[in-house]
């Protein structure tokens, strides 16, 4: 198409050669090729000009179309390959929300304003059975995902604090011991599936030296926190969590310290696409910035 285009263009088999840096001979025969495979004569062919046919007109017309078009494919495919565009499926449990998950997505966007983003809230075993099925790219996890499958990387390890209604008087205090559990309800989320969140704080508590009083047991941690602020009980949450300060709660260190809890960024390790690599760095780059 580009030889035919040329000629079609200079009217002249001479001048054609020239601009596609090749000799006539050869560029005549290709002419000449195509002509026999469309079966249709595209010059007319005098001893001093050339002219196109109608069948030369419309190929040139349509031709044009078509270079530009693939012109434009090959652009976008580049773009996609360089993840300028495209797309990319993110899930992320709610306390992400709180700390660094935020300015991880706008840094992600200033980057690649074109991706577009899905954002996907879940708990630990959705995110482990969407990213193990292809139906999300990266996810934000808390604990990390054990899966030989999988990749992850640490962002932010995070003290576990007490959230509790604002109307116990505390006296002042800004840390609280887990002997506090033994008179309030603990809520925990999610309640299923699990092994879960709530597993692990039940085990810190317990390695701690105690029992857990009674449960109220709920499916995230916006319920969770609601439960709090209503004064059914107290929830030990992730320390950013009291970034966001909510109306009908306070927030107390636990001390002595009971554990850490870990967010990380995970993904499948046959991942090879440039998306999720680029989104990786940013999230690894801000979180290094962070803390």
């Amino acid at each position: 198409m580009t030889y035919f285009i040329a000629v079609a263009e200079e009217l002249h088999f001479g001048r054609a050669a020239e601009r596609l840096d090749m000799a006539q001979p050869p560029l005549s025969r290709a002419i000449k090729q195509l002509e026999e495979e469309l079966g249709a004569i595209l010059f007319n062919r005098g001893r001093s000009t050339i002219t196109l046919t109608q069948a030369g007109e419309r190929l040139l017309v349509r031709g044009n179309n078509i270079m530009a078009q693939l012109e434009d494919t090959c652009l976008e495919v580049r773009r996609l390959g360089q993840g300028a565009e495209g797309r990319l499926r993110i899930g992320f449990v709610g306390s992400a929300t709180f700390g660094i998950f935020p300015n991880i997505i706008r840094s992600y966007r200033a980057n690649h304003p074109e991706v577009n983003l899905s954002l996907n809230p879940m708990n630990n075993a959705d995110l482990h059975r969407a990213l193990v099925s292809r139906e999300l790219d990266v996810v934000f996890a808390r604990p990390t995902l054990k899966d030989a499958e999988l990749l992850s990387k640490q962002l932010v390890e995070e003290k576990l604090i007490l959230a509790l209604p604002d109307v116990i008087d505390t006296e002042g205090r800004t840390v609280a011991r887990l002997e506090r559990l033994m008179t309030h309800n603990l809520i925990l989320y999610p309640e299923r599936p699990r092994p879960s969140y709530a597993d692990f704080v039940l085990k810190a508590v317990e390695d701690a030296g105690f029992k857990a009083p009674m449960r109220i047991w709920c499916m995230d941690l916006q319920t969770a926190l609601s439960l709090v602020a209503v004064g059914e009980g107290v929830c030990i949450v992730p320390e950013s969590v009291a970034n966001a300060p909510r109306k009908g709660m306070k927030f107390l260190r636990i001390e002595p310290e009971i554990a850490r809890t870990e967010l990380s960024v995970n993904y499948r390790l046959d991942d090879q696409g440039v998306h999720t690599r680029n989104f990786v760095a940013i999230a690894q780059k801000v979180a290094r910035k962070t803390f």
